[in-house]
């Protein structure tokens, strides 16, 4: 689920709370029959997915042609409830409210509720590893954990729903640029920050290690974002083998390769059953960004599910 399509359902289901069903009126009337304030709410939200560096009051005061009160007390509405999130600075992000509403929609809304699949398998992965796991999705500029479970080892790592994280510095953020649309892949070889000495920063080895990753469907962060932390990062496809996130399990620097094939087996294989399960649901609608448009890397042309 990538963030154009929770601002869809958002936008729908917030249809919904004023009265308002797509299903009963016609096209027509649904360009009649809008409610500005909530249009306004969604532009409000379309500008801060676009800059999740933050978005000032003037930012949006432009984005929604509002005046300054006005768009101050939306602001501050949507903050109380953790839509929007204000900083010290003064400049507004998604809030985490966001995370939890895309969790709880009903899957008669969407063609398939990527949280609530994937949820049970982070929980088998932990407890059989004893580490933690994440599921991560694109989201803008980075990439977003919207998932997440607890290990119960001495050494676990954990991550929590809402962290951002970069994409060229870590398994799951290579896996998700690995598999994205090929002008994306350009643009971001063109900022790749230095977090640590493995940090990969050179445009050419960067594109060697995608082409790695596309081939053996699976990644590993060997201390690139962080000394002392790895991680084995697999992908998730939808219907149409398109990769719409990735699972993955930190652990701490030093253990036997065997923990480490252990581990690598374990994420390929919830990813793996996660791609069944939502392969299994019959799709009502595609999602939004992914079903149609330019061609991504190493992209498969069927879109039919296997048979199994």
């Amino acid at each position: 689920m990538n963030s154009t399509h929770c601002l869809w359902k958002a936008k729908h289901c917030l249809m919904d709370l004023a009265g308002l069903s797509m299903t009963d009126i016609s096209e027509d009337a649904a360009q009649k029959y809008r409610i500005p304030v909530i249009e306004q709410m969604v532009e409000v939200f379309a500008l801060l997915e676009r800059t999740p560096e933050g978005a000032t009051i003037r930012d949006v005061v432009k984005a929604v042609r509002l005046s300054r009160t006005t768009v101050y007390r939306m602001l501050n509405t949507l903050s109380a409830y953790d839509f929007v999130h204000r900083s010290p600075a003064g400049s507004y992000t998604l809030g985490r409210r966001l995370l939890t509403l895309a969790a709880h929609v009903a899957p008669t809304v969407a063609s398939y509720d990527l949280l609530a699949i994937a949820q049970p398998h982070l929980n088998k992965i932990s407890e059989l590893l004893g580490e933690g796991s994440k599921l991560t999705v694109p989201s803008g500029d980075n990439i977003l954990v919207v998932a997440s479970a607890q290990g119960h080892g001495q050494y676990a790592l954990s991550a929590t729903a809402g962290q951002r994280l970069p994409f060229h510095a870590g398994a799951a953020g290579k896996i998700l640029l690995a598999f994205s649309l090929q002008e994306d892949i350009e643009r971001r070889l063109t900022k790749l920050e230095r977090f640590t000495n493995q940090t990969i920063t050179d445009p050419k080895q960067m594109l060697e290690e995608l082409a790695l990753i596309r081939k053996q469907n699976w990644a590993r962060d060997m201390g690139e974002q962080m000394s002392g932390v790895h991680a084995i990062a697999a992908p998730v496809r939808d219907h149409q083998d398109m990769v719409i996130a990735a699972v993955s399990v930190p652990f701490v620097t030093g253990v036997d390769e065997k923990r480490v094939t252990d581990i690598r087996q374990a994420v390929i294989a919830a990813a793996q059953s996660i791609t069944n399960d939502i392969r299994s649901v019959s799709p009502e609608m595609p999602v939004a960004g992914l079903a149609a448009g330019p061609k991504r890397a190493n992209q498969k042309t069927t879109a039919k599910p296997k048979q199994r």
